[in-house]
């Protein structure tokens, strides 16, 4: 009989490591953990004091000694020591049998980093209280989450938007054919946002408000009925706080940038994929994912900017977690894919 005590006992994961999101699969139960990537630390004694959505609420609140610290930037860690520990409190979160065997663990990673920054992200993981650590490309993943046949001779197109990067890949074979990573996504968007309101208002707005108001007014494409938001902030001028009427259309011109970035991500990726998978891709479409895939329009853009059918999964935040997560429950037929 092949029988593993090591399986019996530990619950092997999967992480979605986002720049804004952390997203933990256990294997048999699904997702456990959807926390922000964001860790509130004792200055004083470099300790611990909240991780995820309630550090996320301290997050311009602190007293001098509390600092908030996004231990990711861009998709890959610029802070190892605290990346560590946010890595060991998530994958503790989610592991009951934590005390008998550490878990295999399948961590999902931009298709455009580098040898170090894999070391980096297999080191934290090891450290974090992984026995073994598999690395797969977020495109991937996210094309495994949403049922795409990435083992056929079929081309797939993925795009994934995430908090600091935007993944253009396009997937036949179990391989990456061709792939584009753009180290912009919802987190530049918010940058944009503050910068257009210091310019044109005269108003200093935190990353939770920018956040709110791509959330709720952003758009990549003309709306059929425009909106607008009252905005709280602190008006540079005078130095107290103020509110102001923000509408749609301002919103949407200071988001010509990091959108425009993607759009020629797309064009570049598009341009490079070899003519057979091309056919497969007209014929298939493309399909978006992450939690920038969500900004309002954005599907419309791309579909009139390339001339092909551009859709966005259902709950497109957590199609990565889910590709993770099948790659765990066959980790044999998925073997090709890791790295």
């Amino acid at each position: 009989m092949r029988f593993s005590f090591g399986s019996f006992f530990s619950n092997d994961v999967g992480v979605d490591l986002g720049t804004a999101n952390t997203l933990v699969y256990v294997k048999g139960e699904g997702i456990v953990v959807n926390e922000p990537s964001i860790v509130a630390l004792d200055r004083d004694r470099r300790k611990l004091v909240a991780v995820g959505a309630e550090a996320r609420e301290m997050m311009g609140r602190t007293p001098e000694n509390i600092v908030t610290v996004r231990p990711l930037k861009d998709g890959v860690i610029a802070d190892f020591d605290v990346a560590e520990e946010m890595l060991r409190y998530f994958i503790r979160r989610a592991q009951r049998n934590r005390f008998l065997v550490r878990p295999r663990v399948v961590v999902c990673v931009p298709s455009g980093i580098t040898e170090v920054e894999k070391r980096a992200v297999r080191d934290a993981a090891e450290r974090a209280g992984a026995r073994e650590v598999f690395l797969v490309a977020e495109p991937m993943a996210a094309a495994i989450g949403v049922g795409l046949p990435v083992n056929e001779p079929v081309g797939s197109m993925v795009i994934d938007i995430g908090g600091g990067t935007s993944e253009i890949a396009v997937i036949s074979l179990s391989g990456v054919v061709t792939h584009v990573s753009e180290r912009v996504g919802g987190d530049e968007m918010d940058q944009a946002i503050v910068q257009f309101m210091k310019k044109a208002h005269n108003l200093l707005i935190g990353e939770r408000m920018a956040e709110q108001i791509k959330v709720q007014i952003g758009s990549a494409y003309p709306l059929e009925k425009e909106l607008e938001m009252p905005v709280k902030g602190r008006d540079l001028i005078a130095n107290i706080p103020k509110t102001v009427v923000v509408r749609s259309e301002e919103v949407r011109e200071a988001l010509q940038e990091p959108v425009n970035i993607i759009v020629n991500a797309t064009r570049m990726a598009l341009e490079r994929t070899p003519p057979e998978l091309s056919s497969d891709i007209l014929d298939r479409g493309v399909i978006m994912t992450g939690g920038g895939s969500l900004l309002k329009g954005l599907d419309r853009r791309l579909r009139e900017e390339t001339g092909l059918p551009v859709s966005v999964m259902d709950d497109p935040l957590t199609c990565v977690a889910r590709g993770a997560g099948k790659i765990l429950e066959n980790i044999e037929e998925y073997r090709k894919v890791l790295f």
